[in-house]
């Protein structure tokens, strides 16, 4: 019906949450929706009340390749069926008021989502409308709140943006990628011993030309030069290139006469 090929091969990833788009106004975001939720590995997707109907062409446009959710997008004509079989609902709003309910940020709500998916039961995100966001009675439906903690001056998101943020969230909350990588290109991190042997090369060359011929502040320039190369994480590849540069211009001097005369005078800084 219409015309694409299928998109990438997406199932359903363990008991994940229901995302539940409450009288969508544009096919389009939709799509972007389900670009969002495949990106955080979400599947389930029910959309109640389209305001134009549903399937709509422009959302499997719009989806990246995230054709399969929107393929398994179930209709419902009120929020009340599309939650019937859910055992939590939660439901984003930017400020509740006169509402007495659990108010979580998407993070916490991510963790709380892990818990209670954990435990086998059914959970689900309403996400309302476009241009005003769910109403009093769509939240009554809803166990808890969440609430994005955004600049307060503008939390102006668009419907897949607040999806992405809760996707982002859920997968970021079981993924053990850890926050500080260095990459190395395969060349192992170099231990402390092979970290001094090329400080006791380096300053040796570096007594041999006269750079460090200020005796006084030898010792504090030494330091400031193991400072230097402790404070990161120095790879192997990297000192055997630096080794390579000391031995080098070790060599070019030699090679150029350029060696400091043994007299010269120590009071010149280094």
């Amino acid at each position: 019906m219409t015309g694409r090929d299928g998109g990438a091969d997406l199932r359903p990833i363990g008991n994940s949450p229901v995302v539940i788009l409450v009288r969508p106004q544009l096919a389009d975001n939709i799509g972007a929706c389900a670009r969002a939720m495949a990106n955080g590995g979400l599947f389930h997707m029910r959309l109640v009340a389209p305001r134009d109907g549903w399937p709509q062409e422009k959302a499997w446009r719009n989806a990246s390749g995230a054709d399969r959710l929107l393929d398994a997008a179930t209709v419902h004509p009120t929020v009340a069926d599309a939650v019937a079989d859910l055992h939590h609902v939660f439901a984003t709003c930017p400020r509740p008021r006169h509402i007495v309910k659990p108010v979580l940020t998407a993070r916490g709500a991510a963790a709380e989502l892990r818990l209670i998916t954990g435990r086998g039961l059914r959970a689900g995100i309403l996400f309302g409308p476009e241009r005003a966001g769910l109403d009093n009675d769509d939240m009554a439906q809803a166990d808890t709140l969440v609430r994005y903690p955004l600049n307060p001056e503008f939390m102006s998101l668009n419907l897949a943006q607040a999806v992405m943020v809760l996707a982002y969230e859920w997968w970021t909350a079981a993924d053990g990628t850890p926050p500080n990588v260095l990459v190395t290109h395969e060349s192992p991190v170099a231990d402390k011993a092979a970290l001094e042997n090329f400080l006791v090369h380096l300053v040796d060359q570096l007594d041999a030309c006269g750079f460090l011929r200020n005796l006084p502040k030898r010792p504090g320039m030494i330091r400031n030069l193991r400072h230097l190369f402790q404070r990161g994480e120095v790879t192997e590849q990297e000192l055997r290139t630096l080794h390579g540069v000391v031995t080098e211009l070790a060599i070019g001097r030699r090679r150029r006469g350029r060696l400091e005369p043994e007299d010269a005078d120590p009071s010149r800084d280094g």
